[in-house]
């Protein structure tokens, strides 16, 4: 087992926004998906969908979920961001094929 291999080992799985939305916001508050939508003027799907983590988190959500909880917008967004970095670092097969460009010297 080589150092990437272990490292790999350790990552930590990728967390979608919607667990963090689920687990440290609403369940603490006792919240349902319809009591946060209704609060964030959204369709109850839409909630459900992003704590249910089938749908992505996006810059109007981010903005009423960020009002709605006290929080920047930019915590969502940036959640979102580090979710999908994760899950392209995961999928990517073909990193080592690519070049370094240099400026010429």
């Amino acid at each position: 087992m080589d150092k990437t291999d272990i490292a790999q080992s350790f990552r930590m799985r990728p967390i979608h926004p919607g667990e963090i939305l689920r687990e440290q916001f609403m369940e603490p508050l006792n919240l349902t998906a319809g009591k946060v939508a209704k609060a964030c003027n959204l369709p109850r799907s839409r909630i459900e969908r992003v704590a249910g983590e089938a749908t992505d988190i996006t810059p109007d959500t981010a903005l009423r979920l960020g009002k709605c909880f006290s929080v920047e917008p930019e915590f969502w967004l940036n959640l979102q961001s580090l979710y999908n970095l994760a899950l392209a670092r995961q999928n990517a097969t073909d990193l080592d094929a690519i070049r370094v460009l240099r400026a010429a010297e």
